[in-house]
């Protein structure tokens, strides 16, 4: 996958925001009239554009009839042992609250357990972290 575009309202509070989780701006441009860029991290790629005149987002996490895009869901098995240790840094060193949707919890998917979290970002998008903590006996 090359990159996940995102559609914000505040393109300078995502980037922050993302940057927080590790991103760095890689290019910034145009599209149309309004303010985009590629940030780039050890997560992935993803594109920031800013809405203009933006409608409040629909809530994917808390809607259980909404169809659509649900997450985006990034891998943190090689960065961290503990996913309520991150968190805990992660909003110790934030600039601003970090809202959390779901609390770090185990879930079995097939034969592998993992430690599964979600937060929203700054425009109330889902983020799920996930990290492999091995595989059922």
């Amino acid at each position: 996958m090359h990159h996940v575009s995102i559609r914000t309202a505040d393109i300078h509070r995502a980037i922050a925001f993302y940057g927080h989780l590790g991103f760095a701006i890689e290019t910034q441009f145009t599209t149309g009239a309004t303010l985009a860029c590629w940030l780039k991290g050890d997560l992935g790629r993803l594109e920031l554009i800013q809405i203009p005149q933006p409608n409040p987002a629909p809530d994917a996490f808390g809607d259980e009839h909404y169809v659509g895009y649900y997450h985006l869901s990034f891998d943190l098995t090689e960065i961290t042992p503990n996913l309520l240790e991150w968190l805990a840094e992660l909003q110790r060193s934030a600039p601003e609250p970090i809202q959390v949707l779901l609390p770090p919890q185990q879930q079995m998917i097939g034969d592998r357990i993992y430690e599964v979290m979600f937060l929203a970002d700054g425009d109330g998008l889902p983020l799920e972290f996930i990290r492999l903590q091995g595989e059922r006996a």
